[in-house]
């Protein structure tokens, strides 16, 4: 009778379990999740989890308590571990700022990469944050040659395999440079290869700030500058760099820097708008002169006719 009771409460429990987890840890259709690790500590697993929609903070608060609680199914491992806990995270504009007890630095280099991926990855899902940035007992992470690893977003963690053909693309990209006179944009176009890993607006970034192949145009980008992080979210591109970026380096119209970065984005991105952010930051203006408080459309007003680059 005894062994009866135990096994009708062993079933009763299974059931409320299943009733409670649905189909397990897996997010169903349209249910909010984060990533962990998979069982065996190799790569990234999608994990249901309620998170918050109405308040940004409340949803990261959500995520990273998701993140450092123990594993509620043996299929996968939370990604921060017991001995790491997390002195503060805050956000700042669209900047989550995570700081880590200094325990994180004891992390094994790709168990260390991979909690890294898992919480950027789920932090950037939420409405409101479009990069994180990693302290140790307020000091900046720094990577394998001591740099700083600065700010991440989802363009960081891209699972591919760089070395195989397919990881690589060839696109043709329109850049805008400067004219002769400093006054008006000039378009180069140029063809590209390059690796999966990199995002199409980033790299377009990167190459505008490389300046142009022709000899009648001009850079535009302060080349001493920083590009901290690009990624595009909700049809915008938020382009991040640090305050260097603010002092220009060439005798042109300030206009001409920002909208050489902005009709190059739309032109070539799914980009319908521009927000130039300044170490995470949207008070700031261009040489006291461009306002950068709000997202630019593209604007051929400033770039010159085809007659004037004759």
């Amino acid at each position: 009778m005894k062994i009866r009771k135990i096994i009708l409460a062993a079933v009763l429990c299974i059931a409320l379990l299943s009733t409670a987890c649905g189909k397990g840890y897996e997010p169903g259709k349209g249910e909010d999740y984060v990533y962990c690790l998979n069982e065996s500590g190799t790569g990234l697993v999608k994990v249901a989890c309620d998170i918050p929609a109405d308040d940004t903070q409340k949803a990261a608060d959500a995520v990273l308590e998701k993140l450092s609680a123990p594993a509620d199914d043996i299929e996968y491992i939370s990604p921060i571990p017991k001995d790491v806990s997390i002195n503060s995270h805050e956000l700042f504009g669209e900047i989550m700022e995570i700081d880590f007890s200094g325990e994180y630095l004891n992390m094994k280099n790709i168990q260390e990469k991979l909690m890294r991926a898992a919480v950027v990855q789920s932090l950037i899902r939420i409405d409101g944050v479009n990069a994180v940035s990693f302290t140790v007992d307020g000091e900046p992470l720094l990577d394998e040659k001591g740099n700083a690893v600065g700010l991440m977003n989802e363009d960081d963690f891209v699972e591919n395999t760089a070395s195989s053909p397919s990881a690589y693309q060839t696109d043709t990209l329109t850049l805008y440079f400067a004219n002769k006179t400093g006054d008006k944009l000039v378009a180069e176009t140029r063809d590209v290869r390059y690796s999966s890993n990199v995002s199409k607006d980033k790299l377009i970034v990167e190459k505008l700030m490389q300046g142009p192949n022709s000899g009648d145009a001009y850079p535009t980008i302060n080349p001493n500058a920083n590009l901290l992080s690009v990624t595009t979210k909700d049809k915008i591109c938020y382009v991040n760099f640090d305050s260097t970026f603010l002092t220009g380096a060439y005798d042109i119209l300030p206009e001409l820097t920002v909208y050489s970065i902005v009709n190059s984005l739309v032109e070539g991105t799914e980009a319908e708008e521009v927000q130039i952010t300044i170490n995470g930051e949207t008070n700031a203006e261009y040489m006291d002169a461009v306002d950068l408080s709000q997202p630019f459309e593209e604007n051929m007003d400033f770039v010159a006719a085809d007659d004037e680059n004759e």
